[in-house]
């Protein structure tokens, strides 16, 4: 059985709260990636939460409000939602069904961000019948007005 560890992406970028949503999003820019950890101190890289591209979009721009001044804890989301370096890749799948995200950040044993494993990873790591399984469950419609914030 397959570990997260095994599919994971290494040492991701990351942020603080208080950076500002621009250079949040110039790190998805500069990591191809639609994700950014966001944790409580660049050293000891505690996971707070995530800012997507999604939350720029919905909590910012489509609310009308000026991206350009906002930080990043304005829009994230949290709180984190992770799963650990020893988890299979199926236990991952699961907390990624349950909860309809397509990313999580990866924790080691003392909840430090070591990682974030996306569903193509999972993917990758699957047979055939089991992505499509795993795509019908993450990719699940739900209600507009659901949010992730606490």
């Amino acid at each position: 059985m397959l570990s997260v560890e095994a599919v994971m992406t290494r040492s991701p970028a990351c942020c603080t709260p208080e950076a500002m949503l621009e250079e949040a999003a110039r790190l998805m820019v500069e990591c191809d990636c639609g994700e950014i950890p966001v944790v409580d101190d660049l050293r000891s890289l505690i996971p707070l939460g995530v800012i997507t591209d999604r939350d720029i979009t919905c909590r910012a721009v489509a609310e009308g409000r000026n991206p350009l001044a906002l930080r990043v804890t304005e829009c994230m989301t949290s709180p984190a939602l992770t799963c650990y370096t020893d988890m299979s890749i199926e236990e991952a799948l699961q907390v990624m069904q349950e909860n309809q995200v397509r990313r999580l950040p990866v924790v080691d044993a003392a909840g430090r961000l070591c990682g974030i494993v996306a569903q193509a990873d999972l993917a990758d790591a699957l047979n055939t019948d089991q992505s499509g399984e795993m795509l019908r469950g993450i990719s699940r419609r739900v209600s507009p007005a659901r949010d992730h914030r606490s």
